[in-house]
């Protein structure tokens, strides 16, 4: 640790204070601030951070043991991505009600049963973005009007495919790389 002296691990004195902020760009869904920070060792810098709502990602399973998977083509990336349904809570909206939300717009299924399995920093180097990952059963169909920006197509993935597709790099986001992972540990031969 440069320039901390590990003293049995007490964690707080890592810890970083912010003695500025000013935000550099604000948009619809994110916002860039540059913080000017105190380090442990008393010296200040700058830390880039974006800003990015809660969000959350549904990993909802039919009755016949598949996963709901969605393809979205992915601005940033470049690429048509296969990603579990996701998106962001509106403000005032429950994580497990946003949840619920975007699996009927995206894919026009809705749980019977949703339960929050996880909760993670996206990217907590530079983002300050939190997903909240639910897992959903009884799957009805009752769909919701889309989002009009997005253009989604969803499937059903097997247990072989999702796997296969993971370990192949065919699913290259990792929101849904953690939840195929975590669903393929939990119900291990199930």
């Amino acid at each position: 640790m440069s320039g901390v002296e590990d003293k049995g691990w007490n964690l707080d004195e890592l810890a970083e204070a912010r003695l500025d902020s000013r935000t550099i760009y604000e948009g619809r869904i994110l916002r860039l601030r540059v913080d000017e920070i105190r380090l442990p060792d008393g010296r200040t810098r700058s830390r880039e951070v974006v800003g990015h709502p809660r969000a959350v990602v549904v990993l909802a399973e039919n009755s016949g043991g598949e996963i709901l998977m969605v393809n979205q083509f992915r601005y940033p990336a470049g690429e048509v991505m296969l990603e579990l349904p996701a998106g962001v809570v509106e403000q005032g909206e429950c994580c497990a009600a946003a949840a619920e939300r975007e699996l009927r717009e995206e894919t026009g299924w809705k749980p019977g049963k949703i339960t929050k399995i996880l909760e993670f920093y996206t990217s907590p180097g530079f983002c300050d973005e939190v997903l909240e990952m639910y897992y959903a059963d009884d799957l009805s169909w009752d769909k919701l009007p889309e989002d009009e920006d997005e253009f989604i197509v969803s499937r059903f993935l097997s247990r072989e495919d999702a796997r296969r597709y993971a370990e192949t790099g065919l699913i290259k986001d990792a929101k849904s790389l953690l939840g195929i992972y975590w669903w393929l540990h939990e119900f291990d031969g199930k």
